[in-house]
C-alpha cells in the first residue's frame, strides 16, 4: 500500500424501521451512559495523589485519682505525629526497689514446695528471675521467690478506667496537604473557624478541633468502655479537591471515624492497648527506686488520603476514545438479532445466507507458511471456477493443487470486434477450430491442447485446458477478443488519444492482447487480474499473430455509445 494511500471500512446499509430504532436506542444508551460517568465521575480531569503532612495537639486537664493529670501525663505522641496515646486507665504500683519478693500468683508460679520452683528460671510473663524457693505471697497463696523490682505489680485493671472523663479533651489536628502537579498547596484550618469551634457533622463539619468523646461516638463505641482496655481508633481525612477554576472551595477535607482494633478476636488473647513505663527517683539513703506504671489507653490514627483533579484535554480526548468502541455493541446486538430471526443459516436460500452474501466476501486464506511467495490465478477453458496457487512450485503450475475461486462474467469489461458480439449476452464461445493454426514442434507432457511450447520456469509451464482438448486460441471469441489488431489498436488510441496507429509497436500490441484475455478469463475481479497468468500457448497465440493472421475488423462508429460505455468501464 502507497504512503499516499487511505483505507477506510466499507458499510453495509440496511433499510429498516426496526433494526434502525434498536441501533439509535443502544448508541443513546452508551451516550447517556458515557456522559454520565463522564460527570459524575470528572472523567475529564488529570487526577494527582496527595502529598501530606499531620501536626497533633491534644488539650484539657483531668482530675482522677486525687490529683490533677495535664496533657504532660496523658498523652503520647507518635514522632511522626500521624498518631496519638491518650492515656484512659493505669495501674501504679510505687517504690519498687531491687531485690527478693514472692511472684504474683499464676497457674505457674504458685506453688506447695521449693522443688516446683527452678533456680535461674525466667518465664516470658514472669516479673523477675526464681531463686528456686517457695513463700507466702498473702494467707491464701504461696509463689515462687524472684529476684526482681519489689514489690511486684498487681495483675488487677481498674473498672471504671481511672482517666474515664478524658473523654472530655480535645484534640487539634493541623493538616497540610500539597498536590504537586498542579502546584496546589492547601490546609485544613480555614479562616471562618477558631479556636472555640468543636467539629460536629451538622454544624461545623471543617472544624479542625475534635472532641475525644465524639470522636468514638461516631465509631459506635462508648467511651467508658473502651477507656478500661484501650483500643485503636482512626481519623480518616479525605481531600478529593476539584481545583478548576470555575469550581468555588473545590477543596475541603471531609472526615470519618471508624475502630480499627478488632475487639471481638483480639481481646481473647491480648486485650485493649497498654504499655508499661518507669520513673526512677533515689530515697535519703541514696537507693534507687521507681513508680512502675502500666498503662492503658486510645490510640488514634490519623489518615489521610484523597486525590486532586483539574481539566485536562488529554483525558477528555483519552476517556471519549476509550468509550467510542461502546458504539460497536449495537451493531454485535442487531448482527446477534439477524441470526435468530434467519434461523435456516444452513439454507442456501434463506434470509441470513442473503444478508451474510451481502455482508461479506469471501476469499480463500493465504498459506501461512508461504505467504511471502508470489501469489498466482490459473483459469482453465473446461472448468468454471478460478483456482489460487499460494504455495512453493516444486512442479509445474499445471499441475498443481490450489484454492477454487468463483469466476464472475466479464463481458462488460471486455471490449468486442462488432456492435452484434457486444451485446451477446456475455456467453462465452466454446473453443472451436476455425483455420489451420501454427502447431510448435514438440509440446511439452504438462500441455494438454497440443499448443503449448516448452518453458523452464515452473511458473510458466501452465496450459488453457485442465483436460485434453481442443485450444481455446482456435475459438472464434479468442480471435475476436484477444487477436483483433483493430480492437487492439482502438483500445491503445482510447487510452492515449494522440498515439499514431503507425508507431504502435508490436510489443505495445502484445500487452494489450494479453490484458484483453485476463479480462475475458478471469472476470470483473479487480483484485485478481493482477496476479493472473496467461497459459503459454495464448502467448505463444498473441506472439505469433501477424498482420497477414490477425483479423482487421473494425468498429462500426467510433461514436457508438455502447462501445463508448464498454471502453469505460475496462478502464474504470
Amino acid at each position: 500500500m502507497s504512503l499516499c494511500e487511505y483505507t477506510t471500512q466499507k458499510d453495509l446499509r440496511i433499510r429498516s424501521v426496526p433494526l434502525s430504532t434498536f441501533k439509535w436506542i443502544i448508541s443513546s444508551g452508551v451516550l447517556l451512559y458515557m456522559c454520565v460517568i463522564l460527570i459524575s465521575e470528572k472523567r475529564y480531569q488529570k487526577k494527582d495523589s496527595i502529598i501530606s503532612s499531620v501536626h497533633t495537639k491534644v488539650k484539657g486537664v483531668v482530675d482522677a485519682d486525687s490529683r490533677i493529670w495535664d496533657s504532660a501525663e496523658y498523652t503520647m505522641s507518635s514522632p511522626g505525629g500521624s498518631s496519638f496515646f491518650v492515656v484512659t486507665n493505669i495501674i501504679k504500683t510505687e517504690n519498687q526497689a531491687q531485690g527478693l519478693c514472692p511472684e504474683f500468683p499464676s497457674p505457674k508460679t504458685i506453688c506447695s514446695r521449693d522443688d516446683i520452683c527452678k533456680k535461674g528460671h525466667a518465664d516470658p510473663q514472669s516479673n523477675g528471675i526464681q531463686t528456686g524457693k517457695c513463700i507466702p505471697y498473702n494467707a491464701t497463696y504461696k509463689t515462687c521467690e524472684i529476684r526482681a523490682w519489689c514489690p511486684v505489680e498487681s495483675k488487677s485493671t481498674p473498672d471504671p478506667a481511672i482517666l474515664g472523663s478524658a473523654e472530655n479533651l480535645t484534640v487539634l489536628i493541623k493538616n497540610n496537604i500539597h498536590f504537586a502537579a498542579f502546584n496546589y498547596t492547601t490546609k485544613n484550618i480555614l479562616p471562618e473557624y477558631n479556636v472555640s469551634c468543636i467539629f460536629n457533622k451538622a454544624t461545623a463539619p471543617h472544624c479542625p478541633i475534635f472532641r475525644l468523646g465524639d470522636i468514638l461516638k461516631e465509631t459506635g463505641e462508648n467511651f467508658s468502655q473502651a477507656a478500661v482496655l484501650g483500643g485503636v481508633m482512626g481519623i480518616e481525612i479525605n481531600w478529593n479537591c476539584d481545583l478548576d477554576h470555575w469550581v468555588h472551595h473545590g477543596c475541603r477535607p471531609k472526615y470519618s471515624f471508624r475502630r480499627l482494633d478488632d475487639k471481638v478476636v483480639d481481646e481473647r488473647l491480648y486485650p485493649g492497648l497498654n504499655f508499661r513505663f518507669a520513673r526512677y527517683y533515689k530515697n535519703q539513703n541514696q537507693n534507687e527506686l521507681r513508680t512502675l506504671i502500666k498503662a492503658y489507653g486510645i490510640r488514634f490514627d490519623i489518615q489521610v488520603y484523597g486525590t486532586g483533579g483539574q481539566f485536562s484535554w488529554f483525558e477528555l480526548v483519552i476517556f471519549i476514545g476509550s468509550y467510542l468502541s461502546y458504539f460497536g455493541l449495537a451493531t454485535v446486538l442487531i448482527d446477534f438479532l439477524i441470526s435468530q430471526y434467519y434461523p435456516s443459516c444452513c439454507n442456501s436460500k434463506s434470509g441470513q445466507s442473503y444478508y451474510d452474501k451481502q455482508k461479506y466476501e469471501e476469499i480463500c486464506g493465504p498459506n501461512i507458511l508461504t505467504s511471502c511467495l508470489e501469489l498466482k490465478f490459473v483459469s482453465f477453458v473446461d472448468q468454471d471456477d478460478i483456482i489460487m496457487v499460494d504455495q512453493k512450485l516444486y512442479k509445474s503450475l499445471q499441475t498443481t493443487q490450489g484454492h477454487r475461486i468463483q469466476r464472475g462474467r466479464s463481458t462488460d469489461n471486455v471490449v468486442l470486434t462488432h456492435h452484434e458480439d457486444s451485446t451477446a449476452s456475455g456467453l462465452e464461445v466454446s473453443p472451436v477450430a476455425t483455420r489451420a493454426s501454427n502447431k510448435p514442434a514438440d509440446s511439452p507432457l504438462w500441455c494438454r491442447c497440443l499448443r503449448c511450447v516448452p518453458e523452464e520456469m515452473l511458473e510458466n509451464q501452465l496450459c488453457c485446458r485442465y483436460e485434453r482438448g481442443e485450444c481455446i486460441t482456435n475459438s472464434e471469441m479468442f480471435r475476436k477478443v484477444v487477436l483483433c489488431r483493430n480492437t487492439l489498436v482502438y483500445l491503445l488510441q482510447y487510452n492515449s488519444p494522440l498515439v499514431n496507429k503507425c508507431s504502435i509497436s508490436s510489443e505495445q500490441l502484445i500487452k494489450c492482447a494479453e490484458k484483453q484475455y485476463i479480462q475475458w478469463r478471469f472476470g470483473s475481479n479487480k483484485d485478481i487480474m493482477d496476479f493472473a497468468k496467461v497459459p503459454s500457448c495464448c502467448k505463444y497465440g498473441i506472439r505469433s499473430m501477424s498482420d497477414n493472421s490477425i483479423c482487421e475488423t473494425s468498429f462500426h462508429d467510433v461514436n457508438d455509445p455502447l462501445k463508448a460505455s464498454l471502453l469505460k468501464q475496462h478502464y474504470r
